[in-house]
């Protein structure tokens, strides 16, 4: 049983990024009048992610035009942020974490929202990746006009990457596993749009390539595939996903799901873990899914957003247990693609609109149940599907994809 909060309790935040900034929100609108203690690793004034691999690898912004917060808020809410500190050890029993110089801190709550690390393939010279705004200096100043540029994994960030090199007029080569473009989230059809979109832009794009190895050979930096094939360039950015930061909550003794299950740390509704008292949210937990039963892990900006705030909501007391539908965004080139639910490629898939006019909404299936949505051009078709995903709204497949009727008609009464 976790004790009441007191005007004297402390709530620890591990992670100062988007869940770890709107949880302390969430504590303060809830009511929370301990201390609250937000702790970051990275020195910066905590940001907003999403736009490091599109506008700020441009230079299209400013890392001050994507905080999450001007500075002042934190004063204003009575937050203790801490920056470029990070946390090396969690003691559950005793309540209380350690950081790199030594110092320990005791809590009444923590939330653990360290989010992911970037996976890597290789220490070689020209090896990069693109997830915090430390990855952008040394990046950034080699995207020039005509220069090459390999990236490794053609997901969202990959392919968000590409397009940016390209618009910067870089030379750029783009190596997928799948044999199409975003192969966890697209069924064919769409990928294949994906391929033309790339080309049609000047990025290369190979499909099939299983890397084996990225070495510095000659100068230059080479990926080298299973069947032979071999591409070099000045840089290579390795964009193939993130692992869930979970060491603290692991060596503390906390409930990590299984890689088969997403992983990360274990929570309930209410973003507790299987230590009272201990909160996880964000990229870093795996959560109950109210739509689909099981568990899932989230890798959005929304979710950790929304969940951050709901799980800072329930350290200070509220009754706010989080079931969301995911959405999310990706911009690539000129074009705006938008997800909400949990598509997968194997879904039954029905589409309203015209794909090749890059005006359309995918709706997916899953034995007749709605279960995500995809669209280009058509947001406001996506926030209806979100809508019917949550309520578990059953539809008329005839009337969803004709255009001469209402969206609503395909509703089944």
């Amino acid at each position: 049983m976790v004790p009441l909060p007191t005007a004297q309790s402390r709530a620890v935040i591990v992670g100062a990024g988007i869940a770890g900034v709107s949880a302390a929100a969430g504590m303060r609108s809830a009511g929370w009048d301990g201390e609250i203690l937000l702790i970051g690793d990275e020195p910066e004034l905590p940001y907003r992610r999403p736009p490091v691999s599109k506008e700020i690898i441009r230079g299209d912004k400013t890392a001050d035009q994507i905080r999450i917060k001007p500075e002042n808020w934190y004063e204003q809410q009575a937050i203790g942020l801490r920056r470029e500190t990070p946390v090396v050890a969690l003691n559950a029993e005793a309540h209380t974490v350690r950081l790199a110089g030594g110092e320990t801190i005791s809590f009444d709550r923590l939330l653990l929202a360290t989010g992911g690390i970037a996976r890597q393939m290789s220490d070689a010279k020209g090896a990069r990746t693109l997830r915090t705004l430390a990855d952008v200096p040394r990046l950034k100043s080699q995207l020039t006009p005509g220069q090459h540029l390999i990236v490794v994994g053609a997901g969202l960030i990959g392919s968000e990457i590409a397009a940016s090199a390209r618009g910067l007029g870089c030379e750029v080569t783009l190596l997928e596993t799948a044999s199409l473009p975003l192969p966890r989230l697209l069924p064919p059809l769409l990928g294949q749009m994906y391929v033309d979109l790339h080309k049609r832009n000047g990025t290369e794009l190979h499909t099939d390539v299983t890397v084996m190895n990225i070495i510095d050979e000659g100068g230059e930096t080479v990926v080298r595939a299973a069947d032979g094939r071999a591409w070099s360039a000045p840089v290579v950015v390795v964009a193939i996903g993130m692992d869930p930061a979970t060491g603290l909550a692991d060596a503390a003794g906390l409930e990590i799901a299984s890689p088969q299950s997403g992983g990360g740390i274990v929570v309930d509704t209410h973003g507790q873990t299987s230590i009272p008292g201990i909160y996880a949210a964000g990229d870093v937990a795996n959560m109950p899914n109210a739509v689909l039963g099981g568990r899932h892990r989230v890798e959005h900006w929304q979710n950790a957003q929304n969940h951050g705030t709901a799980v800072g909501k329930a350290m200070a007391g509220a009754d706010s247990a989080f079931a969301e539908v995911p959405w999310c965004w990706s911009d690539q080139y000129d074009i705006n693609l938008q997800v909400t639910g949990w598509p997968q490629s194997s879904h039954d898939v029905l589409v309203r609109g015209s794909i090749d006019a890059h005006d359309f909404c995918a709706f997916f299936f899953d034995d007749g149940a709605l279960i995500g949505a995809v669209t280009i051009g058509r947001p406001g078709n996506v926030r209806q599907a979100r809508k019917w995903i949550a309520a578990g709204v059953r539809l008329r497949p005839e009337a969803l994809v004709d255009e001469e009727a209402a969206l609503a008609d395909s509703v089944i009464a």
